[in-house]
């Protein structure tokens, strides 16, 4: 602060007249990237932890839910679908929210409600509770929008995409730790040994203590929040026109914003490029685990060790790839690539096993190297890879083609169509699987994510953002 004050105050004819100038000019760059790059980091770190509490309730979820009368495969279904419907609902409504009051109070209550619908799912004692808590959960799961848009805010646009980048690993490593916390703290063994910790009065079980760990990590995040991480938006300039002082109005509704998205050129394509990489890519997510188990023979425990390998793939995809690609090609390019790679790895995914058997084995250097695995580590190899740079550069392309004063609401906008496609999709895709075949949803995915390569093709390689259009004043109030 006193080499800034210093620099403002010294005249320029005072030591070296001509140098000085260009000193503090490099100082104030320099502070102005050192403030960036920590509040980056911060917000990285508030993602990374509200996504291990997402991730530690995964493994226990299905077995939870059977726990019910009643709880059945297809309620297990519902309640994926009903985390997603909710997401698709909020994601706008928080993103437009942020770009109006700011995006740190924002995270901070969507985190509480985090905190507060982890709580209640390790609480509860009926299905309906453990909807409710799904669908909170889902509601304030929206905030990724929020966190990609505070991203835009600290990042120079040449170096958005690689940044966005990190947002992608950090949710990635979310999805490595999550899982892998989750299924220690459901061992017997822990849950003995917590349960002599604690007051009676708490329910230590193989369920609850996952959900109270969820609940742990969502504050976390919200200690951080509100202890490290600054503002990334001047409330004076948060207001999008129609917006009042008062705080008034109310943010647009999820349809109205997909209605202005649609009418808005080059946003449209992008949602639609969303939606199908979402609905496709739901197919692999959903009926992966069935597949490996039915072809495969693999157990519970072999599947989690596939998918913690595809998420460090994801990680080193999106944390370190994407960056370096970025620098060197434009996100147009970049999307094409990730799509034909994503389409490939997602139609080979079912053929996998056919592809091991012209593989040599590798046997010799590690006994399950057989080529059944290699095949199946083959395909997974690309699946990440392809995922990670297509969704990395889409997101770019959305903030570019965004205004300022509306990333918030573009990003929302977009994870909201991805909610909504995982909300279909999965019904679809596993009623493909068991109606059709093992084979039909990573080849239907396949052949619907074709579309999005045409898609991004009409973007073209203009990279600058076209003139902002009132579409319609009532959505954008």
């Amino acid at each position: 602060m006193q080499r800034e004050k210093a620099c403002a105050s010294t005249p320029a004819w005072h030591g070296s007249a001509r140098r000085r100038p260009y000193l503090c000019t490099r100082r104030r760059k320099a502070m102005a990237g050192s403030s960036r790059r920590r509040s980056l980091a911060i917000v990285l770190a508030v993602v990374f932890l509200d996504l291990v509490g997402f991730g530690i309730v995964i493994p226990i979820l299905p077995y939870y839910t059977r726990s019910f009368p009643g709880g059945t495969e297809f309620v297990i279904g519902l309640l994926a679908a009903s985390y997603s419907a909710m997401q698709f609902l909020f994601a706008p409504l928080l993103g437009s929210l942020s770009d109006r009051v700011g995006r740190r109070p924002v995270l901070v209550v969507s985190l509480c409600g985090s905190v507060l619908a982890w709580t209640v799912f390790g609480l509860a004692d009926a299905l309906w509770l453990l909807f409710a808590s799904r669908m909170l959960a889902g509601a304030m799961g929206g905030n990724l929008s929020t966190a990609q848009a505070y991203v835009a805010d600290v990042t120079p646009p040449e170096r958005r995409a690689a940044a966005l980048g990190y947002v992608g690993a950090a949710f990635g490593l979310g999805f490595i730790f999550g899982p892998g916390i989750g299924a220690v703290l459901s061992f017997d063994a822990t849950v003995a040994a917590v349960d002599g910790l604690v007051p009676a009065a708490v329910p230590i079980t193989r369920f609850s203590l996952p959900s109270f760990a969820a609940a742990a990590f969502s504050l976390a995040g919200v200690v951080v929040a509100l202890l490290f991480l600054p503002e990334s938006r001047p409330r004076e300039g948060a207001a999008p026109e129609g917006a009042t002082d008062e705080g008034g109005t109310t943010p647009p509704s999820a349809v109205a914003q997909l209605r202005a998205a649609v009418a808005t050129p080059g946003l449209r394509e992008l949602l639609a490029a969303f939606f199908l990489v979402s609905f496709a890519f739901s197919g692999v997510q959903i009926m992966f685990v069935p597949y490996v188990a039915d072809v495969y023979g693999y157990t519970a425990a072999q599947s989690a060790l596939l998918l913690t390998y595809v998420g460090l793939l994801a990680v080193v995809t999106q944390g370190v790839l994407v960056g370096r690609l970025t620098a060197r090609y434009d996100p147009v390019t970049l999307s094409l690539a990730g799509t034909v790679v994503l389409v490939a790895s997602v139609g080979a995914l079912p053929f996998s096993r056919t592809l091991g058997g012209v593989l040599p084995p590798l046997t010799g250097l590690a006994p399950f190297l057989t080529p059944d695995l290699l095949g199946l580590l083959a395909v997974l190899t690309l699946l990440p890879v392809g995922n990670g740079v297509l969704s990395v550069t889409l997101t770019a392309l959305v903030s570019r083609r965004a205004s300022a004063d509306l990333q918030g609401s573009a990003f929302g906008i977009t994870q909201g169509a991805g909610s909504l496609a995982r909300t279909v999709g999965p019904p679809v895709m596993g009623g493909l699987y068991f109606a059709v075949g093992f084979w039909s949803p990573f080849v239907v995915g396949a052949l619907l994510l074709v579309p999005v390569g045409v898609l991004v093709l009409r973007l073209g390689g203009d990279e600058e953002p076209p003139t902002p259009r009132p579409a319609d004043p009532g959505h954008i109030r």
